[in-house]
């Protein structure tokens, strides 16, 4: 029996500290630009929770979707330097960076092609699917990223529903040189049991690369405050992320 089958017949384990994550790459934190935060002081209630919890850096990512979310480089960095500093006017000690979750359309192929993508770290980018219907061309998409110069990172695996039950894609993603992200509140089951058992099959497998918490409200960081004593929370950072690289 290994340490997270003894885990799992616990009833109360510690909650974990998320200063161990350190970094999250995956909130919508800019007030007004898509479904996340809708003002600024939404957004610096939110930044506030995210530092009470232990997070030292924050990378806000705004959706882009061309036909919806018509964000642009423009939009979101303008958006950002405002957040900034209105954040530093009120002492919060967070550093706030901004990159953008890409939705896979026509728009993304442009950008691709021109080299326009808003990106995190050593040139990660963070596309996302639809989450009904399997899209067509994700290899030659990967392809074009990765020949591009573009780090791929793919949002929120565990929940797509065309692939639920299996990771065999994030296996074959990942040795074509795809990061994973996951959700950690995933792992709550706020997204149903299913995408929570995907999420710990991708966690058991030791193939999440990213962990994020794709923060909309300040709910969300709630929610997770209240579950940190989740066994799989604790397997979690028994494997190395890469959000302390960011």
């Amino acid at each position: 029996m290994s340490i997270f089958d003894v885990f799992k017949k616990k009833q109360e384990l510690a909650s974990i500290q998320l200063s161990e994550i350190g970094i999250d790459m995956h909130s919508h934190l800019i007030p007004g630009i898509d479904d996340g935060s809708k003002s600024m002081d939404e957004t610096i209630a939110m930044l506030a929770k995210f530092e009470s919890l232990g997070y030292k850096k924050v990378i806000t990512t705004p959706h882009i979707l061309s036909d919806y979310y018509k964000n642009t480089p423009e939009i979101i960095l303008s958006g950002l330097e405002k957040v900034q500093k209105t954040a530093q006017h009120l002492n919060l000690q967070l550093e706030i960076e901004a990159a953008a979750e890409y939705y896979f359309d026509e728009y993304f192929l442009a950008q691709i092609k021109k080299k326009n993508l808003l990106t995190f770290g050593k040139n990660n980018v963070l596309l996302e699917f639809g989450f009904m219907e399997e899209p067509s061309n994700i290899e030659s998409l990967f392809f074009d990223l990765l020949s591009a110069g573009y780090q791929p990172v793919l949002a929120h695996f565990e929940r797509y529903t065309y692939w639920l039950g299996s990771i065999d894609k994030a296996h074959h993603f990942r040795e074509m040189g795809v990061h994973i992200q996951m959700n950690l509140n995933s792992m709550t089951g706020h997204y149903g049991t299913d995408v929570r058992k995907q999420a710990e099959q991708l966690v058991d497998a030791g193939i999440v690369d990213f962990a994020g918490t794709d923060c909309h409200r300040i709910q969300h960081l709630m929610l997770l405050e209240r579950h940190l004593n989740f066994p799989y929370f604790h397997k979690l950072l028994s494997n190395p992320l890469k959000n302390s690289e960011l």
